[in-house]
């Protein structure tokens, strides 16, 4: 089979890789601690659940609209106004399988060859990959551990050029769980409107997995000027945790969510008719449960943060959402293993915690940054204090 070129403008995810490694451990018999997830281990709300199972005895399972049931465009509608104080009529509202359709049908949609998008990073690792996909190319602007991981609005500002289409955005973020405030947002949208050919695309899934008290807000909220070219994405996957009803959705320009729905209506058409209907009743449910969860999440963020602090060679900020820690290994880079080999990269660095005492962590140079590595607290807290304690001692035996 001769493949397409278009193949090899990306690789699989590097988190689908690290899980894949595991499995195979454990499929050998080794106890693997896993800090890889990305997805809460909460349940569903209960009457996210119950909706699903009450759709089904009304035997209302067919094929669902393009661009979403009534219901849940009324459910994104309502959840963006009162969450987020931007108004959508319900033809500027697009539904996808997860956030990744939404923000895959946006650039698919709109990016053709010879066009930029600027991606902060470090940054999730399919966002480039998307781009290059839909013909474009990715502009990165790296921002590290000094800077908070936070671009700052004069590097965006060197970063546009006429070829800009888009900006990619993301806060609070993966991998890094940095957060920017409504001042920082106040500070890019300034550099935005003085480009009004670029376009923002942002990715909002972390917005209610916020710590110490920090605010969440987007683009098109800080600047209402923003609006008319701003693509809001966001899902019920890892606020509400269901990740496995695909069920993602966007606010945006009419006719950009219209391309959006034609691109869709070729590859999966319809979302399913059973996520929408958990995922209605999760928007328009009560919403005390999300403060709760993400303070359940704050007290694990607080456990692997000090183990992790603590071991010799590694150093880490303490992240203000979402659910990772993004941490640095530099301090154990030339360092050599038990067995004497060499840690030579990041890479080098997680396959040593794999291999040795069975703790899986994601490679930093797979988000654009190295050396450092993901580690997710989205585990069961004694798994956070062993993985926690087990690090610490790999890297007191590197000498």
């Amino acid at each position: 089979m001769d493949f397409a070129p278009r193949m090899s403008r990306f690789k699989p995810s590097p988190s689908q890789i690290a899980t894949a490694r595991v499995r195979e451990l454990q499929a050998q018999g080794r106890d693997i601690i896993k800090l890889t997830a990305g997805e809460p281990d909460f349940p569903a709300p209960e009457h996210a659940k119950q909706a699903v199972m009450e759709l089904m005895e009304r035997n209302e399972i067919q094929y669902t609209p393009i661009n979403g049931t009534l219901a849940m465009r009324q459910a994104v509608q309502a959840k963006f106004k009162r969450d987020n104080n931007l108004d959508y009529d319900l033809d500027q509202i697009a539904v996808g399988s997860g956030s990744k359709q939404i923000l895959f049908n946006a650039l698919m949609a709109t990016v053709s060859a010879g066009d930029e998008v600027i991606i902060p990073g470090p940054y999730w690792a399919s966002y480039p990959d998307m781009v290059k996909l839909a013909g474009g190319t990715p502009v990165f602007v790296l921002a590290g551990q000094n800077e908070k991981f936070k671009m700052r609005p004069e590097e965006l500002e060197a970063a546009i050029t006429p070829q800009t289409k888009w900006l990619m955005f993301c806060s609070p973020s993966n991998p890094t769980g940095a957060t920017y405030s409504r001042g920082e947002l106040r500070a890019l949208a300034d550099v935005l409107l003085r480009h009004p050919h670029v376009h923002v695309l942002t990715d909002d899934v972390y917005e209610h997995l916020l710590f110490d008290d920090h605010e969440f807000a987007t683009l098109a909220q800080v600047e209402p000027k923003l609006f008319d070219r701003t693509v809001t994405a966001n899902s019920v996957s890892k606020a509400y945790s269901m990740t496995g009803f695909r069920c993602g959705y966007a606010g945006g320009p009419k006719d950009i969510i219209a391309k959006m729905s034609n691109m869709q209506s070729q590859s999966t058409a319809g979302v399913s008719a059973l996520g929408q209907a958990g995922a209605v009743a999760a928007l328009n449910g009560p919403q005390e449960l999300l403060k709760e969860r993400a303070a359940n999440l704050q007290r694990r963020r607080d456990m692997l943060f000090e183990k992790l602090n603590a071991a010799e060679g590694l150093s880490c900020d303490l992240p203000e959402g979402a659910m990772y820690i993004f941490c640095s290994c530099a301090g154990t880079i030339g360092k050599r293993t038990p067995d004497g080999k060499v840690i030579e990269n990041d890479t080098d660095f997680t396959m040593y915690l794999l291999d040795t005492v069975g703790v899986a962590v994601v490679q930093g140079e797979a988000y654009g940054l190295a050396p450092y590595f993901r580690a997710s607290f989205v585990a069961p807290e004694a798994d956070l204090i062993r993985g926690g304690d087990l690090i610490q001692q790999a890297c007191a035996a590197l000498k």
